[in-house]
């Protein structure tokens, strides 16, 4: 039930002629030829394409990071000004449907014929 890698012994550290140190476990056996790489290309996601252009131009990593930060950000500030401008356009649609609603009423015949008896049930109580 071990799960850890076995910790390195002394013997397998190496001094090389330049005074550095390395694993001697590490270093890769006999030159065997080329290897053969099967590597299956896929199109980018839509959210990594920006990244994968400006590390392809030489931008560097600071606007890798841009990207991976302000895009998602900059998408959920549209969609909340969208939200925003629609709910507004629905108020106005509301509002303006009630106040034509009410000017129709009063401007007909009968609106008319309701105000004067309202007039005259003053007169009468005063």
């Amino acid at each position: 039930m071990n799960h850890l890698p076995e910790p390195h012994r002394p013997s397998d550290v190496v001094q090389l002629p330049d005074g550095r140190h390395v694993y001697a476990n590490n270093v890769p056996a006999t030159y065997a030829g080329p290897q053969v790489v099967h590597q299956h290309i896929h199109q980018a996601a839509p959210d990594k394409t920006v990244q994968r252009i400006a590390l392809g131009s030489g931008v560097g990593a600071d606007a890798v990071a841009a990207g991976v930060y302000f895009g998602p950000l900059l998408i959920g500030a549209l969609t909340a000004i969208a939200a925003n401008l629609a709910m507004l356009a629905f108020l106005a649609l509301i509002l303006g449907w009630g106040v034509h609603t009410v000017v129709k009423s009063l401007g007909s015949p009968e609106a008319g014929a309701a105000v004067k008896n309202v007039r005259r049930a003053r007169r009468r109580r005063g």
